[in-house]
């Protein structure tokens, strides 16, 4: 087994077998000095697709990590357009991987093969563009009435993607080194309540605040986030106030990862 290193460097007559197809898509095919005929790429074809190449525990284990990058980029991500991830991108990266294996003759997988089939799927891998985020469980469109004297209650509450992930990293941070804290003390609480969770935010920017219609409206997008949190990303559990109308008590689902 000659072997390959992580850069994936181009062997002799690379070129000239990446030239040939090229001629042959492109029909020019007395552009260039052949160094190889039709029937020796027949051969090197037939020959490599023998090979059956055994996946070594190191690049198993490489895999797992790209995989787990990818899917952890997919769900944190913090730009407007994020990669959706599934476990078809494991098995395109399995299937990539094994093929460079067999196209240089390998009998086994290693790690540089599979760094170059990671570097072939990140570059296929379509960036879906996120929307802003509607805050609005269910906005409810207004009668038109003589009395309105503007459009603000039917306004949906939106803000950027780029805002509710930074909010919603914010929180969470900070729920988990509430956790972390009350962990350390042996306390028996370990977790916030909603309303002391809001407040805390609200602290953490009020430098950036003026007046106090800024601070309600600052006050009501991180409620309503926090609720976006619970009932549709799944991200946050309500463990129950008590009484009806008392500000529940929140925790991070112990598999969210924090970016």
């Amino acid at each position: 087994s000659s072997g390959i290193n992580a850069e994936w460097p181009l062997r002799p007559g690379d070129y000239a077998i990446a030239r040939r197809i090229v001629d042959l898509h492109t029909r020019q095919q007395e552009s260039v000095e052949r160094e190889y005929t039709m029937e020796e790429i027949r051969r090197y074809i037939a020959f490599a697709k023998k090979f059956k190449p055994r996946i070594t525990k190191e690049s198993q284990e490489f895999m797992v990590e790209e995989y787990k990058k990818l899917r952890q980029r997919d769900a944190n991500a913090m730009s407007k357009a994020s990669w959706r991830i599934t476990v078809r991108q494991l098995e395109s990266l399995i299937r990539l991987s094994e093929a460079m294996a067999k196209m240089v003759c390998e009998d086994e997988v290693l790690v540089g093969h599979v760094k170059e089939a990671f570097r072939l799927l990140s570059k296929s891998i379509i960036r879906v563009e996120t929307p802003d985020i509607n805050l609005e469980d269910e906005p409810e469109v207004p009668e038109q009435t003589d009395d309105a004297m503007d459009g603000e209650e039917g306004e949906q509450l939106r803000i950027t993607f780029e805002d509710y992930r930074k909010i919603s990293n914010m929180l969470i941070q900070r729920m988990r080194d509430f956790e972390d804290q009350e962990k350390n003390k042996d306390s028996e609480e370990g977790a916030l309540k909603k309303k002391e969770l809001v407040d805390w935010y609200i602290s953490q920017v009020e430098e950036e605040i003026e007046g106090e219609q800024e601070m309600i409206a600052r006050m009501n997008v991180t409620e309503k986030v926090i609720e976006r949190l619970v009932k549709v990303d799944n991200v946050l559990l309500e463990i129950g106030g008590g009484e009806k109308g008392e500000s529940p008590y929140l925790v991070v689902h112990p598999n969210y990862i924090v970016d």
